[in-house]
């Protein structure tokens, strides 16, 4: 439901989220230990969303930060925009989340999640933990043409982001026009230096070092051969993603009957927390 905040042509709609479940089945998520679902065919979010929607205030909304950027870019925004936070809150607490792997551009929206859960509990009586944030020591990785700002999936600039089905070409070749600066040390700065201190984030992450030993790999090398080195550790870990995404897109049925399976268990958790809902808010 997220991704209509956006228009979108629903054939591509439903082939992309086929897509997604092939990446993250080949990112390694393991549907016997996890719940992999199409939230759109979950109604319980939806319903929790406008529960939770009628004790939220319009200026909570108003400031956060995913809405000012995004409406600003569109110079205006749809009320799905506006509200998305709650869906997303939703999405957490019809689990009864109680610790949330996100982003750190997401902290705020996962803030807004522990708000509901407070005023839903002291208003209507105790139902939901407050979720608690799971970061990872990569908290954010920046837009390769404007290291200012994160990458993003939405981002128009197409050099700007690394998607998990670029060809090795395509990396090699976005990573060698990342914006850097005019001093050819590779140090890690990201108050001085963003766009270096950037690459040596995506060094660290994709090669599973510290930021301190990606410092040191660099070590003799100036920012034009340091990209080359980047752009071998994101080659090598996308790699074997990208190929097993290929072959998973072959197997439409395989995708739709874990979609199918996932969609099963999620509403056989979601089901009696949205009756419990249900009868504390007084509908039956």
């Amino acid at each position: 439901m997220h991704s209509i905040t956006q228009p979108q042509d629903p054939t591509q709609l439903r082939n992309n989220i086929l897509d997604m479940t092939a990446s993250l089945l080949a990112c390694g998520i393991n549907t016997e230990k996890a719940i992999l679902f199409q939230q759109s065919q979950v109604p319980e979010h939806a319903e929790l969303s406008w529960i939770l929607g009628c004790l939220t205030s319009m200026p909570r909304l108003r400031h956060l930060p995913q809405w000012k950027m995004k409406s600003k870019q569109k110079n205006e925004g749809s009320v799905g925009l506006y509200t998305y936070p709650i869906l997303q809150a939703a999405d957490i607490l019809l689990y009864k989340s109680t610790h949330v792997p996100v982003g750190e551009d997401q902290v705020q929206h996962l803030d807004l999640a522990q708000d509901l859960a407070r005023i839903f509990n002291n208003h209507y009586g105790k139902l939901f933990p407050e979720p608690h944030a799971l970061l990872s020591s990569t908290r954010k990785v920046k837009s390769l043409r404007d290291p200012s700002a994160k990458m993003s999936k939405s981002d128009p600039q197409k050099m700007a982001t690394i998607t998990i089905t670029d060809s090795p070409e395509d990396i090699a070749f976005k990573i060698r026009r990342a914006v850097t600066d005019f001093t050819s040390e590779v140090t890690f700065d990201p108050e001085t230096r963003l766009g270096v201190s950037n690459l040596v984030t995506i060094h660290a992450a994709m090669a599973m070092i510290s930021v301190e030993e990606a410092v040191a790999q660099a070590r003799g090398l100036d920012t034009g051969a340091y990209k080359g080195l980047v752009a071998e550790a994101v080659i090598q870990r996308l790699t074997p993603i990208r190929e097993e995404i290929e072959r998973l897109r072959t197997d439409r049925a395989h995708l739709e009957q874990v979609l199918v399976e996932g969609t099963r268990k999620a509403r056989e958790l979601a089901a009696p927390v949205l009756a419990e809902v249900r009868r504390k808010v007084g509908f039956c």
